[in-house]
């Protein structure tokens, strides 16, 4: 049971993925993204990690995917808007990256299937008292520059607003 709701979680989050890049809808790209946090969520669980699983809901589903999905529809995006690639040598680089990354992930996934023995979890892995110690002591700097780049991101979507409102 345990790999089966493993599996049926990886395949989840993977699938969703994968839909967040090939989605030509903003909207449904950030619905797909939710899903896959959830997926993602369900794997922190198996990993006894319930604080860290809760923390990726309630965050990154919860307040920034709102939050992308609310500017989204605020700058009211259409298809025009984005462009489209009228050179031929960056959309042939894209697909070479694209290939290098698959190719990258497959070496990736194989190594790990070669490894019979899984590093396991450390012990408090995903308490509240571990996330709270290592977010206010090891990765303060990181926490805080995070939340002054969200802050931008939110002043930064509000201006492209207001801006819209202006010119119409």
């Amino acid at each position: 049971m345990e790999y089966f709701v493993f599996f049926a979680s990886a395949l989840v989050a993977i699938v969703c993925s994968l839909l967040v890049i090939v989605q030509k809808n903003p909207v449904a790209s950030v619905i797909f993204l939710i899903m896959a946090f959830f997926a993602q969520a369900i794997l922190y669980i198996q990993l006894s990690a319930v604080f860290v699983a809760v923390l990726q809901i309630i965050v990154y589903t919860g307040a920034i995917m709102v939050l992308f999905l609310f500017v989204i529809m605020l700058l009211n995006l259409r298809r025009d808007e984005f462009g489209s690639v009228k050179n031929p040598l960056q959309s042939w680089f894209g697909r070479v990256f694209a290939i290098v990354l698959v190719i990258e992930l497959v070496v990736i996934v194989a190594r790990g299937f070669v490894f019979k023995e899984v590093p396991s979890a450390m012990e408090e892995f995903g308490t509240v008292e571990q996330v709270g110690t290592l977010l206010f002591t090891k990765y303060l700097f990181p926490f805080e520059l995070t939340s002054i780049l969200l802050l931008v991101a939110m002043i930064g979507a509000v201006v492209l607003a207001m801006r819209r409102e202006e010119e119409k």
